[in-house]
């Protein structure tokens, strides 16, 4: 049954007509009145906690050339999230490469994505070419989601520089008068001679874990001088083994081992 993202508050027996994205994906695959669909919601403002885990049946009422109307049905639990919270902060890799690892990313659980900006960075945005590339990772996102049955559209940060966002961490964690690891274990893919492997670390790591942030560099990795930047934040090095990945392959490899089941 086809799925559709529809970020508004739902209920069952109401009757609405389609943000604009979600009429136009019916419209292309040629439903018509009495069609049955699925809806979730979960990323919404006033999203109910239960329906974050959830979708709703639903019947194309009506069709016109710029609208659709759908009566919601029953409501369905599903929680096919990841068993932990898994954050990608990721120096953005070049030309179509970013759009194939949000993808996958959103497909793999991932709960947020930062794209960066660092020093070996050959992608550059600012302004509002910047603001147009994150709105179309966020629609990346959400076609994912829709395709892969999950019903939480992870959130694809505004860009900002490594600089900022590692500030932007320091004053979080001051800000909350939080200890280093209170919001999880933070992890540097990295060469560094003390990186362990990332399978290690997260065996190793408290059984309560539920959160990762893990940062990963564009091609050619971090500089030196951004690996003691995130090392100073606490975060721990770790390795994915012996063979040279490309950017966007050894994010998705992090994700993989990340979101497994713990």
């Amino acid at each position: 049954m086809p799925r559709f993202y529809c970020p508004v508050p739902l209920a069952t027996g109401q009757t609405l007509d389609l943000p604009a994205g979600a009429a136009r994906h019916v419209q292309v695959l040629r439903m018509q009145p009495g069609d049955a669909l699925t809806l979730f919601n979960g990323a919404a403002e006033d999203t109910r906690a239960e329906q974050m885990q959830g979708e709703f049946e639903a019947i194309v009422k009506a069709m016109g050339r710029n609208h659709v109307t759908v009566e919601v049905g029953s409501f369905q639990s599903a929680d096919r999230e990841a068993s932990r919270t898994v954050h990608l902060a990721v120096g953005m890799p070049a030309n179509e490469r970013m759009d194939w690892l949000v993808e996958k990313a959103t497909e793999l659980g991932v709960a947020s994505i930062q794209p960066l900006m660092t020093e070996r960075s050959v992608l550059r945005l600012s302004g509002e070419r910047a603001s147009k590339k994150v709105a179309h990772w966020q629609s990346i996102a959400v076609a994912a989601c829709e395709q892969s049955g999950r019903n939480r559209v992870p959130t694809v940060h505004e860009v900002m520089t490594l600089a900022q966002w590692l500030a932007a961490i320091q004053t979080t964690a001051h800000k909350h008068s939080a200890s280093a690891n209170e919001g999880g274990l933070r992890c540097l893919l990295s060469l560094h001679p003390s990186a362990t492997r990332l399978t290690h670390t997260i065996t190793e790591a408290p059984r309560h874990l539920r959160s990762v942030t893990f940062l990963s560099g564009p091609e050619g990795g971090l500089s030196p001088g951004e690996e003691n930047a995130a090392l100073a934040q606490q975060f721990a090095p770790v390795t994915l083994g012996p063979r040279v990945l490309r950017a966007e392959t050894a994010a998705l490899a992090a994700l993989t081992a990340l979101t497994l089941p713990a």
